[in-house]
């Protein structure tokens, strides 16, 4: 089977089967929302501007961590995952196939924000050429977790359960609420060691203006986390189904 072919019948049938479902379109929108009429309430005094950057990278990483985590999990357990498995196309293929919809939804859930934003203030001086890619790396970087925790669990619930477990710690530390800057000293090294601190900080240079690292900094530290995840994921597919 040609890889292309392979790919494209893996990713429209995840695509249809669901990423277009209504409740998750509705969420795609509802859940950037209902975040940002939340910090605006909470924060009054912050104007929209600050606050996107840190909206938008929320809005992938939920996005892309949850659908990925269900939807392997919920094949795992109608045994399609594992049919998939025996298919005659390379396991790199497949895992690229089941990451694209995933990513696709993510970027789609990032810009969600900045349409509500639009309404509001504008967007003309932000530099757009750096946030698609930047959008399309941190999309990449948390599906990629996503599919290393739909591995690792069994069932859907312990799935959500590990994702709440890495990205809720990863909002307080990689300087979307609290600047790193003003973290303890002992939690810093921590927020080097995830990928969304960089993609946050590509996001407020591009939008706000204000970065912590040059952007060819945190762009190769994003390739280096997506290259070394799909290697760990790659290898525990491998490690649990194959060999």
């Amino acid at each position: 089977m040609k890889s292309w072919i392979a790919f494209w019948n893996i990713l429209k049938k995840d695509i249809k089967n669901y990423y277009l479902k209504p409740p998750n379109i509705s969420r795609g929108i509802i859940f950037p929302l209902s975040w940002t009429l939340m910090q605006l309430i909470r924060s009054p005094d912050k104007n929209v501007l600050q606050l996107l950057p840190g909206l938008m990278a929320m809005s992938v990483l939920f996005g892309t961590t949850s659908m990925l985590a269900v939807t392997i999990t919920f094949e795992r357990s109608g045994r399609s995952f594992e049919r998939l498995l025996l298919a005659p196309i390379s396991l790199n293929v497949m895992v690229l196939a089941k990451m694209a919809g995933t990513v696709l939804f993510g970027v789609f859930n990032a810009f969600v924000p900045v349409v509500f934003a639009s309404f509001f203030i504008d967007l003309s001086f932000a530099h757009w050429a750096v946030v698609l890619p930047a959008v399309l790396m941190i999309a990449i970087t948390s599906a990629l977790m996503g599919l290393l925790i739909a591995v690792s669990a069994e069932q859907v619930f312990e799935a959500q359960t590990l994702s709440n477990f890495f990205r809720f710690p990863m909002l307080f530390l990689c300087g979307l609420f609290v600047p790193i800057a003003s973290l303890p000293v002992f939690l810093r090294p921590l927020s080097y060691l995830l990928p969304l601190t960089y993609g946050v900080d590509i996001l407020k240079g591009a939008i706000v203006g204000m970065n912590a690292f040059s952007p060819a900094l945190s762009f190769g530290a994003l390739a280096f986390f997506a290259a070394g995840l799909f290697f760990v994921c790659r290898r525990q597919i491998n490690r649990r189904w194959i060999l």
